[in-house]
């Protein structure tokens, strides 16, 4: 079975799936925002959120907005409005979990990566939970151990940033849709 893989900026109609993937994937962990705080991120800054679509239905989402560095907005709350300062806070990112482990996740964030590079942004910034920080480390984040997250996001949260890479040389635009196999 082949579907195509592709990354659109999140529409209204994406709602009621995206506020489902995030409860899948936090309230376990007690992180769960709820819509209003979530579309409020969203509003903040609607050309840094995005959705990932995988065969016709949304199989993952992330939500960035600019945010002051060294800051992060708090869980729970909704935000007020957008704000500037040449850093962008991925606040969120999920995939389906039956679509993990597949490159996905890297799709979300090339196209934001892109973005902040489009948008004149210095910085990405998140707040890895639940024991992630060695995924992002990984992808060239590195921690601020002087900075303390708000206290909703867990005993475990860890600051983390990079700086937006340089374009790397090649051809311009956003990528091509990835075809994924399922893997028995």
């Amino acid at each position: 079975m082949s579907d195509t893989a592709a990354v659109r900026h999140l529409a209204d109609r994406d709602w009621d799936a995206v506020v489902a993937l995030e409860h899948d994937a936090y309230a376990g962990l007690g992180l769960s925002e709820g819509r209003a705080a979530l579309q409020s991120r969203a509003a903040a800054s609607p050309g840094t959120c995005f959705v990932l679509d995988v065969g016709g239905r949304t199989a993952g989402y992330l939500l960035a907005l600019p945010y002051p560095e060294f800051r992060c907005p708090e869980l729970g709350r909704v935000e007020p409005a957008a704000r500037t300062g040449g850093n962008l806070h991925l606040h969120d990112i999920v995939v389906a979990p039956a679509l993990r482990r597949r490159g996905l996740g890297r799709l979300l964030l090339g196209r934001l990566t892109g973005t902040a590079r489009a948008r004149g942004d210095r910085r990405i910034s998140l707040v890895a939970v639940g024991g992630s920080d060695r995924f992002w480390s990984a992808r060239g984040f590195t921690a601020h151990p002087g900075v303390a997250p708000a206290d909703g996001y867990g005993p475990d949260a860890v600051y983390m940033s990079r700086p937006v890479p340089a374009a790397r040389p090649g051809p311009a635009g956003p990528p091509a849709p990835t075809s994924l196999r399922e893997v028995s």
